[in-house]
């Protein structure tokens, strides 16, 4: 029986889960190239170029040493599976486990063996157990009780510094006027970065945004150049402006890292060890140390954990009943004359990217609070992130994002009005609307949309002990006729790309 490993575009580890022991002697590798998967949607054309681009450089590292390879084209993923069985009927085909529930379903169906994916620190069966019988499922518990099992940044079973979270002291805005922040690295692209984005274009497939412009590395060598270049550049600044958003700058201090953990090109313990290594080595506040491992055994493992913990129902979820079609401003930045807004998905079409707040505080919220649609931000925000994955924008768009889940995983939905934008960010000055205000044509639309959010939601909310001052603030409104007419002509104007 032949020993094959199959590749899916995410799963580019050749060390670990499927990989794991497999040598060129004793394993022969399958790729498969779905046109299905690529035209599925109109995907970002920088996240499409570096799923492709990162295969097609394993693909000639894995024939280098020594691999043979099997390169299939294939009208989707079980046309592939069933022609390469055709060829090799006692191929024992082998798979790390998908980023997704639906390509996990159709990898068994096509009798694919399935190998634990061991790039996370806590394995489905882990998050499983540890999650029991809890709810809400509090992801500053399971960050503890990550430190401790782990033994990361742990004395004796106590943490170093004497306290768990530092995030109060992460919380600065951007300085005010010019600051240094760190120039982001460039990837030049080589012979076979080029190739691909040529067929790209030949093959005219479904893209969108700028093209590739040296932002994101296409191989593990570049995944690890990244890393030492935060490790020596903007660790130690991290934590403190780990939430600000600023005009000048849209990388800040974050690593970028998170499409290399997601494609296997790097692993969350290389990550996490160099982080802690260049802490004892002095010079990096804990603070910073800290905010960024939460992110990595914290955040990200509690999402992954979350998405393979409910049932694939839940991104059908819709409790608070959004109805409205996915807002013009998120395909063209120019439809809109909210500053943050503009500037945000603008970044994300010249990348493919933006940190965790423009992703929550602006993106996010403006969904929740007009009422979008979930599924159809959802599959937005999957199409156009450099760092999409099933796993990743499940919860976080239907969970944390948009509420839809009705406090499932979180105790609370993340609305906010213009004071938070002002406050966090650099976009106000010079923006048309006042975040100060929620009435009058010049009110911030995200104003307006906070208060009008929970009027409407109110019957939905109001027994939320979480929401008590929010709607305790919301009585005390005077002018909340006046709000939920300002909020019709905003709602209208999104819409219709007007304000």
């Amino acid at each position: 029986m032949t020993d094959v490993v199959l590749l899916p575009y995410d799963r580019l580890s050749l060390s670990h889960s499927a990989m794991a022991g497999a040598a060129p002697k004793t394993t022969e590798i399958l790729l498969i190239e779905s046109e299905q998967m690529l035209r599925s949607r109109t995907w970002h054309a920088q996240r499409l170029f570096l799923l492709l681009s990162a295969s097609a450089h394993v693909e000639q590292e894995l024939r280098s040493q020594g691999y043979t390879v099997h390169s299939i084209s294939a009208p989707s993923m079980r046309a592939g599976i069933e022609a390469f069985r055709r060829e090799h009927p006692d191929a024992r085909i082998r798979c790390t486990q998908p980023s997704s529930s639906s390509s996990q379903r159709a990898l068994l169906e096509y009798g694919v063996e399935l190998v634990p994916d061991d790039t996370f620190l806590t394995s489905r069966e882990e998050f499983r157990a540890w999650a029991g019988d809890r709810r809400p499922l509090v992801m500053e518990t399971f960050y503890r009780w990550q430190r401790t099992r782990l033994g990361i940044l742990v004395e004796h079973g106590a943490p170093v510094g004497g306290t768990w979270n530092l995030d109060k002291e992460n919380r600065l805005p951007p300085p005010k006027g010019a600051h240094p922040w760190p120039e982001p690295l460039r990837h030049e692209p080589d012979d076979i970065d080029e190739r691909v984005w040529q067929s790209i274009i030949d093959r005219e497939l479904p893209i969108t945004g700028a093209a590739p412009n040296g932002t994101w590395a296409t191989t593990r060598a570049g995944a690890l150049r990244q890393l030492a270049y935060f490790l020596d550049t903007s660790l130690v600044d991290f934590g403190p402006y780990e939430d600000a958003m600023p005009r000048d700058s849209w990388s800040v201090n974050h690593s970028l890292l998170s499409p290399y953990l997601n494609l296997g090109l790097i692993t969350a313990r290389e990550v996490v060890d160099a982080v802690v290594e260049r802490f004892h080595q002095g010079g990096i506040p804990l603070a910073s140390a800290e905010g960024f491992i939460r992110q990595v055994i914290g955040w990200r493992e509690y999402v992954n954990g979350v998405y393979w913990l409910f049932e694939d129902n839940y991104r059908n979820s819709n409790e608070l009943r959004a109805d409205r079609p996915l807002l013009p401003l998120l395909s063209e930045p120019s439809q809109t004359k909210m500053a943050c807004a503009s500037s945000v998905v603008s970044d994300v079409m010249d990348r493919g990217w933006a940190h965790h707040i423009p992703r929550l505080m602006v993106l996010s919220n403006l969904a929740l609070i007009a009422g979008v649609r979930p599924q159809e931000f959802l599959d937005w925000m999957k199409a156009m992130f450099i760092d999409a994955a099933d796993w990743v924008m499940v919860p976080n768009v239907i969970g944390m994002g948009l509420h839809a889940d009705g406090g499932a995983m979180m105790t609370k939905p993340y609305a906010a009005g213009g004071a938070y934008v002002k406050r966090m960010g650099r976009f106000c000055s010079g923006c048309v609307y006042d975040p100060g205000k929620r009435v009058g044509e010049t009110a911030c639309p995200l104003t307006t949309l906070y208060w009008d959010f929970l009027d409407r939601n109110r019957a939905t909310l109001k027994g939320n002990h979480r929401m008590a001052q929010q709607f305790a603030g919301l009585d005390r409104l005077s002018d909340l006729d006046d709000v939920r007419a300002r909020a019709r002509d905003v709602l209208d104007g999104l819409s219709a790309g007007t304000i």
